[in-house]
């Protein structure tokens, strides 16, 4: 907008110089004369003293060089030669930095520090009057995140903080808490991205942490073998217990079996057997035969007609 007015008002006094130079009335070259003069003022206060304040910032407008008023979003016009605009963004801002710091047992380390802040709008002013601007007040909120991240790495060990990498951003944080009231921001989040230590330490670290594997696998496989031996004790127990159930079973059944013998009368014990004799019987006679006591026996079963004992 600026340009386009300075585009008029270059046009208007360029004609306001012509119309005087070729008009022979005086009094019209007097008044062309002033009103260019006019129009060259404004052209050199007018276009310059637009300023434009976009939706993501606020300004902080100058007078003298004493920070005064607040411009928020939007197209104002302050003369620029009495005033001038310092620029604050209202969005969240983030600062990167690098940070060289020690660990409680002294070891060196580097640490990749992010700090995401926001400006209190309502302050900028303050902001202006003792900090100058955004770029100051930047470098000391670098300033104090670096301070407050090596006192927090500084009560560490650095095992302890490599292990506990994940809740460092947080303990960072707590420890911020307040440092930045009087700079009228709001830390909204602090992030370690990286934390190296020198070669030395992270070989030493990893070896350690490889011995530690090579522990929980010995141990992984004496526990395995342990559950695999106590499981083959337990088959053999159980196959043990089985053994001695069938072995009574067995006991039982004989005992049940020879009592139900006992309670048979002889006759039905000798045709019993006889029957069996029978079952078991070939058809043929043995070659040599010492008494006649069995065949005869055999044969008067046989010839009883007997087959199965009666009970």
């Amino acid at each position: 907008m600026g340009i386009l007015l300075g585009i008029i008002l270059a046009g208007l006094v360029l004609g306001a110089l012509i119309l005087a130079y070729f008009n022979k009335n005086k009094k019209v070259k007097i008044i062309s004369l002033v009103c260019a003069g006019v129009f060259l003022i404004a052209f050199a206060i007018v276009p310059f003293s637009i300023r434009v304040v976009d939706a993501n910032e606020v300004a902080v407008v100058k007078y003298w060089g004493e920070a005064k008023d607040i411009r928020t979003s939007g197209t104002h016009f302050n003369d620029y030669i009495s005033s001038s605009y310092v620029y604050y963004p209202i969005s969240v801002q983030q600062i990167d930095n690098e940070i060289q710091a020690y660990s409680q047992d002294a070891q060196a380390m580097t640490a990749q520090l992010v700090v995401q802040y926001k400006i209190d709008a309502s302050k900028v002013v303050n902001i202006t009057k003792e900090y100058g601007d955004n770029e100051v007040l930047m470098t000391r909120i670098q300033a104090i995140a670096e301070e407050k991240v090596k006192s927090v790495l500084s009560q560490k060990q650095a095992m302890a903080i490599i292990e506990t990498r994940a809740t460092l951003s947080s303990d960072i944080l707590t420890a911020m808490d307040g440092a930045f009231d009087s700079y009228y921001v709001t830390i909204t989040n602090v992030v370690i991205t990286d934390i190296s230590f020198s070669i030395a330490f992270e070989d030493a670290v990893e070896s350690k942490m490889i011995a530690e594997q090579e522990q929980l696998k010995a141990e992984y496989e004496k526990q395995k073998k342990i559950t695999e031996a106590e499981a083959l004790l337990e088959v053999a127990k159980k196959e043990a217990e089985a053994s001695i159930e069938k072995s009574k079973g067995d006991a039982e059944a004989l005992q049940i079996m020879q009592q139900a013998w006992d309670a048979l009368s002889s006759d039905v014990k000798q045709a019993m057997l006889q029957q069996m004799a029978i079952e078991k019987w070939n058809g043929e006679l043995p070659d040599t035969m010492v008494g006649t006591e069995f065949l005869e026996w055999l044969m008067g079963s046989i010839g009883t007609g007997t087959t199965e004992p009666t009970f």
